[in-house]
């Protein structure tokens, strides 16, 4: 017994001898080339990523047009920005528009891509069409979607829409339909390229549970609720977080379609640190709420990991 002990110990003494590091091991290894190799990469990392936040950072504490010399004002702008009294209102519009968005345009391209993945045949022309809005370019799609929200009666949506005896309808004109407008078209643009994605997600589900649930006689839809929405439900609740991060961050959709009106009904916080920034010329003050802005989608990110973190895993 004694003599098993010490060739144990001996076992675990050479273990840590091999363990040890050394520098002429590693240099010989090529660990040197390595490090001269990866410290440039890093520093440009650094100085291109981390750095502009960190001169954020610096701005958001300082009163500063870019132009004349900077002032040093504190917390002033996170003061001034958070007394503003449009910001609840902003906050509220881009609070609405990503409800809206979740609701409305989440379940889309999951039923897309499912639709798509049924089919089977032709998948490719499907993919293509599906994945088309993503091609044309954001200004130019905004712009004729624009064209097609006119509110007369001779617009392209209000025509197609009296076909069955409904409207005329103002769409970017009214208070009320400005955002879900901005919503629908969010949804055309974002849907097809979301739903590549998923197709993509589906082919990692295993077909055997599909033939076997095809044997037991189960449905289209009973297979989509008990396979592939449990299959893909990592992929899912990632999605679901970039949109949300995405949809707090609008602002080309309603800078280019209403300008943040009509009433400032579409005015949202990207918006406000644009106005800030390039028409009241205030960069400390358009810093300052971009900072808000990140820590904000950095907490919610942080709860959203640990809510969703038992169900990814169940």
């Amino acid at each position: 017994m004694t003599k098993t002990i010490e060739l144990s110990a001996g076992a675990g003494a050479s273990a840590v001898r091999r363990k040890r590091f050394s520098v002429t091991k590693w240099y010989r290894s090529g660990g040197l080339s390595a490090v001269l190799f990866g410290i440039p990469i890093v520093l440009i990392f650094l100085y291109f990523s981390w750095g502009p936040i960190v001169q954020g950072v610096f701005l958001s504490l300082e009163k500063t047009n870019l132009v004349a010399p900077a002032k040093w004002v504190g917390l002033g702008n996170f003061a001034y920005v958070l007394s503003d009294p449009t910001l609840p209102q902003a906050a509220l519009n881009t609070l609405y528009f990503a409800v809206l968005a979740l609701i409305v345009g989440f379940p889309i391209p999951i039923l897309l891509a499912v639709f798509i993945n049924e089919l089977r045949r032709w998948d490719w022309l499907y993919n293509t069409l599906a994945y088309l809005p993503a091609v044309v370019p954001p200004v130019a799609a905004i712009l004729l979607w624009k064209f097609f929200y006119e509110p007369s009666k001779t617009g392209i949506f209000n025509t197609m829409l009296g076909w069955i005896g409904i409207g005329p309808f103002p769409w970017l004109n009214s208070e009320a339909m400005a955002m879900p407008s901005i919503v629908l078209y969010a949804t055309w643009a974002g849907a097809g390229a979301t739903a590549i994605i998923y197709i993509a997600a589906l082919g990692t589900v295993r077909t055997e549970l599909y033939e076997a649930a095809e044997i037991d006689g189960a449905t289209i839809w009973r297979r989509i609720w008990h396979i592939t929405l449990p299959q893909m439900r990592n992929i899912i609740f990632t999605m679901m977080l970039l949109q949300l991060i995405g949809t707090f961050q609008l602002f080309t959709e309603p800078f280019l379609f209403t300008g943040g009106g009509p009433n400032n009904a579409t005015q949202t916080i990207l918006l406000k640190i644009y106005n800030y920034a390039f028409v009241n010329g205030d960069y400390g003050a358009a810093t300052a709420l971009s900072v808000l802005l990140a820590v904000f989608l950095g907490l919610l990110s942080f709860v959203y990991y640990f809510v969703t973190k038992k169900w990814s895993r169940s």
